[in-house]
């Protein structure tokens, strides 16, 4: 084989080259075989799709390839597909001629003086790892150059290894020419890409636009959903129209989901998203389903200081108050009448569409016991019961039913005054008495102890009866009325037979020790009792004592109905 030299030895008649005319043709050469190998920029057209490799039609003689990790997105799915064109770089050749691509756009350094302009200017440059090394990576970028294993973005030893053999970009941060000693950082350019990435993602997110995204982790109040570089928060209350105790009860790490996004912040860079935006609202049901009126049933879900809450349709509760779950005044705890869980029945009290509020009524349900109070506890009915409660001015006995009767103070007893009932009193031990009120209007039942104490009327009314003589004091005379006096504590009313003429003094005195006239009538009764008379004319007057019939006795109202005898 010739040398270089024997072809530049002329041939006879020829004029010898010149010195540098070898040079010159070896200088071409390199040229020429370098730019066979530089990187090289274009379009191309995906014409196949392997579980390893993209192949790309370059218009060549020869297809490129690319990696099929090259066209992953964040997601780890590929991003191009079969008749698609894109931009690559060819960045050298393998054993069979095919074109080695790459999707990196930045240049690679060709010598010594394009490297110092890229540490001095911080650009990014591209570069190819060949080997694994102690602390770190061997990474071509037209010389070889160190990428410490922390500047490599890669988080354990496994995705440390997995870079040999692979394109990456990458930035020069030490460059020693004359000790031949450089130093890349990739780990700043992914930094900056993610930035850029997040700030794109944020950009392109508008409120009411429907996304997918991965559920990054889970917290007390929400789910983190990544959205491609940025994450939204997925708030416990929206996740569904029911309640939703713990965000794990519906979506679980790792989920991939649909979610509206309800609010993007760009103070804040806050993304509010919706999982029951994406449902029919419940409570659109819930107002044509639900009447003021109706009988329903539900689950009680929850207790507050206020009221019970009720479910009637998932996502649609309905409260009720704490003064609807009892007739009785003393419910103090929604949990003394219901419990969490247990299932109820109540009325619907109203609907409130544009607030979503549902009034309910437990005690409705259950029947108004005043209905029946009104019919069972008339005027005059005698009644026992406990004692449930003290105040200064009475005392409250428990009826039954949530229904409370009250015994004033003053009626007691007849005995004597009091200044509390707990004088006479206790509690919860059964008392007797009768009805002498009722208002179902007012909801009150009023009672009295007293006047179930015998009196001296009701004595007299048990020992006489209509038709009887009886003799009486004449009290009180007006408008054809005679106010009687019959005993201590005893009265009656008879109708005036005459009008009486008035005389300047009676021959009985008007008034009296009550003990007298109970034994001035007494005497007069046995002796027979006749009435007085005056010269031929029969008058009657107050302070006089003569006979009577009785005529009526009604025992309930304590009255006697007289008339002259």
């Amino acid at each position: 084989m010739n040398n270089p030299r024997e072809l530049a030895v002329p041939e006879e008649g020829q004029a010898a080259p010149q010195d540098n005319s070898f040079a010159e043709i070896l200088s071409q050469f390199e040229n020429e075989h370098h730019a066979d190998r530089r990187a090289e920029s274009l379009q191309g057209t995906v014409v196949s799709i392997t579980p390893e490799s993209v192949f790309v039609d370059l218009g060549r003689k020869m297809d490129g390839v690319l990696t099929i990790d090259q066209v992953k997105d964040d997601r780890g799915e590929v991003a191009v597909k079969i008749g698609q064109t894109i931009p690559v770089t060819i960045t050298g050749r393998d054993e069979e001629g095919t074109y080695l691509l790459s999707t990196i756009k930045v240049e690679r350094p060709k010598d010594w003086s394009a490297l110092q302009r890229a540490f001095d200017e911080k650009r990014t440059i591209g570069g190819v790892v060949t080997e694994l090394v102690k602390g770190g990576l061997r990474v071509d970028v037209g010389e070889k150059a160190f990428m410490p294993a922390s500047r490599s973005g890669a988080r354990e030893q496994a995705d440390l290894e997995k870079l040999v053999g692979q394109e990456i970009q990458c930035r020069v941060i030490k460059l020693d020419i004359e000790d031949e000693d450089i130093v890349v950082d990739r780990r700043v350019v992914l930094e900056e890409e993610a930035v850029r990435a997040k700030e794109k993602a944020f950009s392109d997110l508008k409120e009411g636009a429907v996304v997918r995204g991965t559920v990054r982790s889970l917290t007390d109040f929400g789910a983190f959903v990544d959205l491609g570089g940025v994450d939204g928060l997925l708030h416990v209350g929206e996740m569904a129209w029911h309640r939703v105790a713990k965000p794990s009860d519906v979506v679980a790490s790792g989920d991939n989901i649909e979610v509206k996004i309800i609010k993007v912040n760009p103070d804040t860079r806050r993304i509010s998203l919706s999982l029951k935006a994406l449902q029919p609202d419940p409570w659109s049901v819930a107002v044509e389903r639900f009447h003021t009126g109706d009988r329903v049933q539900g689950k009680v879900t929850r207790l507050m200081d206020f009221g019970a809450f009720v479910e009637l349709l998932p996502g649609v509760e309905g409260l009720i108050h704490i003064s609807e779950l009892s007739w009785s005044k003393k419910i103090k705890r929604p949990s003394d009448v219901v419990k969490a869980g247990e299932m109820v029945e109540a009325v619907v009290l109203g609907v409130n569409a544009s607030d979503k509020r549902i009034s309910l009524g437990l005690k409705q349900a259950l029947g108004d016991p005043w209905e029946d109070a009104e019919k069972k506890y008339i005027v005059g009915t005698v009644v026992e019961a406990p004692v449930s409660s003290m105040t200064s001015f009475g005392a409250f006995v428990d009826l039954g039913n949530g229904i409370d009767g009250l015994i004033h103070i003053s009626d007691i007893t007849s005995e004597k005054r009091l200044n509390h009932p707990s004088e006479v009193l206790a509690m919860g031990k059964p008392v007797k008495a009768v009805v002498t009120e009722i208002d179902r209007g007012k909801r009150r039942i009023k009672l009295s102890i007293k006047q179930l104490e015998p009196t001296s009327i009701d004595e007299y009314i048990a020992d006489h009866k209509p038709g009887q003589v009886v003799a009486g004091r004449v009290v009180d005379v007006t408008s054809g009325r005679v106010k009687v006096e019959l005993g201590e504590g005893v009265f009656a009313e008879s109708p005036l037979r005459e009008v009486a003429q008035p005389e300047a003094a009676t021959s009985e005195p008007a008034k009296g020790d009550i003990s007298s006239l109970t034994a001035m009538l007494s005497a007069k009764w046995k002796q027979g009792g006749g009435a007085e008379k005056g010269s031929g004319a029969e008058t009657t007057r107050a302070g006089q004592i003569r006979n009577f019939r009785i005529v009526n006795i009604d025992a309930a109202k304590k009255r006697i109905e007289l008339e002259m005898a």
